[in-house]
């Protein structure tokens, strides 16, 4: 072996043992002091404890549900085909707003989060807004009855949004940030699994009755968009072809009667005046045809009614919540723990920095400071 390579070895064998002897003149220096870490950690874990008394639970609410997936028609298909062939549009073709993560957005859209926040909710047999709740429950309209243009805000059951005022209009902005915003929201969507098409709505909540009412309101307010949204088309068409099978109704009636009359006219008609026949004949061409068309508009009507029933519903609900909730708050052991740990890292960390400090003083002073004092 070279003579390099030596000192290299016991430069190596010095450096290793330097770091041993200060963490053991760092050891002994804590355990000289292991009358204040130990305070320190009692004082915080008994701050820990105090906090788990005081800590308001956190309620959980979940509800899940299945996706609807378009199915083939079948032999419906066939039917809806043909009547796509005569000019008739059943709404079958509904946008892709509605499938996968779409969805999960559109459940997280301010407008459906405060539609869901102006469902009513039944407390001590009084009937009020959820939003109304919630800011009564988180005090947040403590010192409204200060400020004139917040004193007279209320949210009325089932208001209508479009008639809000600029201060109600900022109101539900800042809850929707609270409920649903990007920082730590107290209401999400989630897909447990891309192959899977159940979702899960999860709120977070202080207050368990505003945590499951709230759940619920997001899952009928997201219910009622689609049928108002992808089966209008289907709505549409069953209105339109409702009143074409009333108007072609009356006219056949219509017909019918004229048949009839005109019969009368011609009983016992001398059968050289075969001109006189001619009303009766007209009616009944018009009594045949008006048939032909009513047929086929209630063919189309009874198939748009089915294509109806198909669009809805969206949400097959699997499991929604049910009272008690689940139940979420620290422990006092596990805060006691907790905060005794803190407490210990906090002494030896503050007196690290002691001992640096005075180091540094005395050496700027000329004079040397050990380890244990």
């Amino acid at each position: 072996m070279s003579n390099t390579e030596i000192r290299k070895t016991e430069d190596a064998d010095l450096t290793l043992m330097d770091i041993l002897n200060w963490l053991k003149k760092w050891w002994f220096y804590y355990i000289t002091k292991w009358l204040i870490i130990v305070t320190l950690g009692l004082v915080g874990g008994l701050a820990g404890v105090l906090y788990a008394i005081k800590q308001q639970p956190e309620y959980i609410a979940r509800l899940s549900f299945a996706l609807e997936e378009e199915k083939s028609g079948g032999g419906l298909g066939g039917a809806l085909g043909l009547a796509s062939s005569l000019g008739f549009d059943l709404g079958t073709n509904a946008g892709g707003a509605f499938a996968g993560a779409n969805l999960i957005e559109l459940m997280k859209s301010r407008t459906l989060v405060e539609k869901a926040l102006l469902n009513p909710i039944t407390v001590n047999n009084k009937e009020e807004s959820l939003i109304s709740y919630y800011i009564k429950f988180n005090k947040l309209n403590a010192d409204w009855h200060e400020k004139p243009e917040l004193k007279s805000i209320d949210f009325a059951p089932n208001a209508d949004r479009s008639k809000f005022n600029y201060y109600q209009d900022s109101i539900l902005g800042v809850l929707y940030l609270e409920l649903a915003g990007p920082e730590k929201p107290i209401y999400t969507v989630a897909q447990k699994d891309k192959k899977v098409s159940i979702l899960t709505i999860v709120v977070k909540s202080t207050n368990e009755l505003f945590a499951k009412s709230f759940t619920e309101a997001i899952a009928k307010e997201v219910s009622a968009f689609y049928i108002e949204t992808k089966s209008k088309k289907a709505k549409n068409n069953v209105m339109i072809l409702e009143k074409q099978v009333d108007s072609i109704r009356s006219e056949l009636n219509s017909a019918i009667t004229g048949v009839a009359v005109a019969s009368d006219n011609t009983y016992n008609l001398n059968p050289a005046l075969n001109i006189k026949r001619t009303p009766s004949t007209k009616r009944q061409v018009d009594v045949q045809a008006n048939t032909a068309i009513l047929t086929q508009l209630v063919v189309n009507l009874e198939m748009a009614k089915v294509t109806l029933l198909k669009e809805t519903p969206l949400i097959q609900v699997i499991d929604k919540p049910i009272l008690p909730l689940e139940k979420k708050k620290l422990g006092k052991k596990k805060a006691l723990i907790v905060g005794g740990l803190l407490g210990g890292f906090i002494s030896l960390f503050l007196l690290m920095l002691w001992k640096i400090w005075k180091d540094f003083k005395n050496k700027k002073n000329g004079s040397s400071y050990s380890l244990a004092g």
